[in-house]
């Protein structure tokens, strides 16, 4: 009889989570909170509460406790996360952070908490994802992919966090950037494969395309039922939870 633990491992997209503060070197300015005249401390606060609310209880209903591992998009720096950290809801989680400031163009990051008393960090790694405009030829500058190696319980995981470029000016002329997004993706997943034998590679995040896509299906070559997968291939839980 073969004895596990059963892990939460999570993504989540906190939405555009901007603190308060003018920061010259990124582009909050257009950030929601930004925007807001009045209160912002007291909505930022708010934001953080409910966020890390939700962060505490993703599969306690299954395993009762807190996630292991979330990835996390669409955060501004590194303090954005600690304030999630230091909330009520997480003070006692034991989580640390890891995060990389990328380069995109609306001042967002993606970045992992992870908890320390089941997962040890070996390596961390932030991937420059380089795209150019169909039209104009000027880089578009856009998330990082974020690579966390390491134990969990003692059995060694690799986590990609992802988040692609989004569908902004339609699906059909942004899609080169979510298809180069893939092929960087690929290639951190090969490498990975290449290195370590039988790898177990979690990839997540805002992909910005549906299971069905090019980028899925082309580049990825993620199945929808894990029977059809074969040896270093890519099983999508997520086709099947939406079809």
């Amino acid at each position: 009889k073969r004895n596990f633990k059963i892990h939460t491992i999570a993504f989540y997209n906190v939405e555009n989570l901007f603190d308060t503060i003018n920061d010259i070197n990124k582009n909050d300015e257009a950030s929601p909170i930004m925007e807001i005249k009045f209160n912002r401390s007291e909505i930022y606060k708010k934001k953080v509460k409910n966020m890390a609310s939700v962060i505490a209880d993703i599969g306690s209903d299954l395993v009762n406790k807190s996630p292991s591992i979330v990835g996390l998009s669409e955060v501004e720096n590194r303090n954005v996360i600690e304030d999630l950290l230091n909330n009520k809801h997480l003070l006692n989680k034991n989580y640390d952070i890891v995060h990389y400031d990328s380069p995109d163009e609306r001042g967002i990051d993606v970045g992992l908490i992870y908890n320390k008393d089941v997962f040890k960090v070996n390596s961390t790694k932030s991937h420059e994802l380089i795209i150019y405009d169909n039209k104009s030829s000027k880089r578009n500058y856009t998330r990082d992919q974020l690579v966390v190696s390491g134990l969990l319980d003692n059995e060694l995981i690799h986590v990609i966090v992802n988040h692609w470029p989004s569908r902004s000016g339609g699906e059909e002329r942004s899609r080169a950037g979510r298809m180069a997004a893939a092929e960087l993706n690929k290639k951190i997943i090969d490498s990975l494969q290449n290195k370590y034998k039988n790898a177990k590679i979690i990839t997540m995040g805002d992909f910005n395309d549906d299971p069905h896509d090019d980028s899925m299906k082309k580049i990825l070559n993620a199945k929808k039922y894990i029977e059809d997968v074969k040896t270093n291939g890519i099983y999508n839980p997520m086709e099947v939870i939406l079809s």
